[in-house]
């Protein structure tokens, strides 16, 4: 007689389901059950393709062997996890190639994985990525990290860093945003300004929102601290558009009060500033001085004044964290990494 699922539709209805065991594993790596055994206990002796099969199975049918048995065959992969929100924007790109330099001196191949933000994917950050069997370790960058995502990472016995925020249990690599925007108000007081505005991003992102906040309250403190007042009406938002920046600078500048001094969170909504700017017939920075925030290759070809924060240096430092991790380094350890004014012909 056939049974159409196989032995296991003889088990009885409304019984837990038979847990998965290590012969389980075998058969979905078409491995033997030795093999198995040597791969979480003696990796070192069986290639690292049998290795990802064999892991790869664990997570696909949810066998749980010991944690430091996972630990243990994963290590000699030297493969490592990079996540985060690279598509959409791309300046987040120059983190990655910070870490694959990084990376690939020490032998390591990198794994990206592109995200969404959290408001627009489908899953909480980490809920399905394929881990276990692909990689030794994780960069989470500039993604929020919840307790779910925290304990499964735990669960996996993967190591993680992350960079670009900070979170407890986490070793970090960050930057002082708020002291970002008081570098530009610095500036542009000493450039004898006298009326000043912010452009921020309009964004249901929760990371990339309290970056951007962080950097207009540095903004707005420096100034308030030399007796200066950025009035509500001045301080705007708009997408991550260039289009939409554009317009919100238009309806700014276009008033009889304008302020001839513009911080933009971004060197994306600074060029809107720009654009507007010169629709206008306004001088830069003649009649309005510009300041963004990145200095990207954007804000290098509109020779834009801008904050450089150290996106390679960011990358580099997350991988010798990981490496650090990978060694059996102990203790959670954060990186505040310092930023520049560069100074350009918009102020």
């Amino acid at each position: 007689m056939c049974w159409p699922n196989g032995p296991a539709s003889l088990q009885p209805t409304g019984e837990a389901p038979l847990q998965p065991t290590i012969y389980d594993v075998a058969k979905a790596a078409g491995v033997s059950i030795s093999t198995v055994s040597l791969a979480l206990n003696r990796p070192e002796r069986v290639s690292r393709a049998t290795r990802e099969r064999v892991l790869g199975a664990i997570d696909a049918l949810g066998f749980v062997p010991r944690a430091e048995a996972v630990a243990k065959a994963r290590r000699g992969l030297k493969r490592i996890g990079v996540v985060g929100p690279f598509t959409r924007y791309p300046s987040y790109r120059r983190r990655v190639a910070g870490v694959v330099e990084a990376a690939s001196a020490a032998g390591f191949e990198v794994v990206i994985y592109d995200s969404l933000s959290a408001t627009e994917a489908e899953a909480p950050l980490l809920d399905s990525l394929p881990l276990t069997g692909r990689v030794d370790a994780l960069m989470i960058v500039s993604l929020p990290v919840d307790d779910a995502a925290l304990d499964r990472l735990t669960d996996l016995s993967i190591e993680a860093v992350l960079v670009d925020g900070r979170r407890p249990g986490l070793d970090c690599v960050f930057i002082d945003n708020a002291r970002g925007g008081a570098l530009a108000a610095e500036h542009l007081m000493a450039r004898g300004c006298r009326s000043f505005a912010l452009l921020g991003e309009r964004t249901e992102d929760a990371v990339l929102a309290t970056h951007l906040a962080e950097r207009g309250r540095g903004y707005v403190a420096a100034l308030e601290a030399r007796g200066h007042r950025v009035p509500e009406e001045n301080r705007i938002t708009a997408r991550m558009d260039l289009q939409d920046a554009t317009a919100a600078a238009m309806a700014l500048l276009s008033r009889p009060d304008r302020p001839d001094a513009v911080f933009a969170a971004s060197d994306l909504l600074a060029a809107g500033v720009l654009s507007a700017a010169r629709a206008l017939g306004l001088g830069v920075p003649e009649d309005v001085a510009v300041v963004g925030f990145d200095d990207g290759t954007l804000a290098e070809a509109l020779g834009l004044t801008s904050i450089r924060q150290p996106f390679e240096e960011s990358g580099r430092v997350g991988f010798d964290l990981l490496q650090r991790r990978l060694g059996g380094g102990t203790g959670t350890r954060e990186v505040q990494l310092g930023l520049e004014l560069i100074e350009r012909g918009t102020s």
